[in-house]
């Protein structure tokens, strides 16, 4: 089962590396090494929040979330996403970008930084919609009860979540132009910047979560059909194609999970520069911890993790949060991407060991009850 499922992953590393080593030698092997470790870490959260979303969908289509879904999180968001920021914040062409990449690394890091404000207030945007969405929701099992209970109370309010999400965007505006004003408003167009970016991030995930909440119902519908299709097959003898009747739905799922997959990858690809200049390396490293990422969320599927371990969902999106206010903190101020990551694994560590407290004490409870019922 775990070569089944990491089998791609582990030969993916193993030509990442052995090419990183034909590339640039021992310092390039390290580089592409580092860079798939900071990309695991950093998107663990990605994996648990995607199982969650890819269980609902057939074998069908996680074969096309690790075939198809991998070439576009290797290529788009890990090589192409890059180029195409420097192409338009230069306004260059992508042809002129990418010679920029591989000819002078440090002007093509030089504007990519300068493109980070709109990427961290796009990705924070989305990211930020995903958390309070989920805080905001009132559901069976909580976890932080103290915290969600209440919230999930305030979440009966229409279009809590986005009022919310517009505030903290025209607060991080405002911060960034008073910072210009008194620094003698060198960058005051930067202000206008996050603004747009923030409020394209947001319509992005009106627009995607939608689709997605829309074609998610729908599903729901084709499946019940489907099982009336199947009753009827079998009475008659025929054969019908579930894929067919699930694709349409399926496939919105999936364009969601490439956009969820995009806003995660926002602070790998930017912390990747903080490593190394080189696309060519940063392409395999990101690369090689997509492809785990993907791996790893086919796995929690597979294995029902997600079912026996109720409270990961939570930490994820808990992380997701961290992350959300972590990009919009850093349109303005560095932060280590060593933190990061952090905050994102100790949360899932947190809520992964709190849902094993709970099976416990569910165990318990079941044992003194047979006990008790023997008695």
């Amino acid at each position: 089962m775990l070569l089944k499922t990491f089998g791609w992953s582990f030969a993916i590393t193993v030509i990442g590396l052995v090419a990183a080593w034909f590339y640039g030698g021992w310092e390039a092997f390290g580089v592409v090494a580092i860079l798939s470790v900071l990309e695991i870490s950093l998107s663990f959260d990605n994996a648990v929040v995607n199982a969650g979303i890819l269980k609902k969908m057939s074998a069908f289509w996680q074969k096309i979330f690790l075939t198809i879904g991998v070439i576009i999180a290797v290529f788009g968001m890990r090589l192409v996403f890059p180029v195409v920021i420097v192409a338009i914040t230069a306004s260059l062409n992508p042809v002129d970008a990418i010679d920029l990449s591989f000819n002078d690394p440090d002007r093509y890091k030089e504007l990519v930084t300068d493109a980070h404000p709109a990427i961290a207030a796009f990705g924070g945007m989305f990211l930020l919609m995903i958390f309070l969405d989920f805080i905001f929701e009132d559901r069976d099992i909580q976890w932080l009860r103290w915290i969600e209970r209440p919230l999930a109370k305030l979440g009966k309010v229409d279009m809590l979540s986005v009022c919310i999400a517009l505030i903290v965007l025209l607060i991080s505006a405002m911060t960034v132009a008073t910072h210009a004003h008194q620094h003698g408003g060198g960058h005051v167009d930067k202000a206008e910047t996050v603004l747009l970016s923030g409020i394209a991030g947001l319509i992005t995930y009106l627009i995607v979560g939608g689709l997605s909440g829309y074609f998610e119902d729908k599903l729901e519908e084709e499946e019940e059909r489907e099982h009336e299709a199947e009753e009827e097959a079998k009475r008659s003898g025929k054969k019908i194609s579930a894929v067919a009747l699930s694709g349409k739905a399926a496939f919105f799922m999936f364009l969601y999970l490439e956009v969820l997959d995009a806003s995660f990858s926002f602070d790998g690809v930017i912390g990747a520069f903080a490593i190394t200049n080189e696309i060519v390396l940063m392409a395999l490293g990101l690369g090689i911890g997509a492809m785990y990422v993907r791996s790893l969320t086919v796995y929690l599927v597979r294995q029902g993790t997600l079912d026996d371990y109720v409270y990961l969902e939570h930490g994820a999106h808990y992380a997701i949060g961290a992350l959300a206010a972590i990009l919009l903190i850093t349109i303005q101020y560095e932060i280590n991407e060593i933190i990061t990551g952090l905050v994102g694994v100790v949360l899932i560590a947190w809520s992964f060991w709190s849902s094993v407290r709970r099976n416990k004490a569910l165990e318990a409870e079941e044992g003194k009850t047979e006990v008790t019922a023997g008695v």
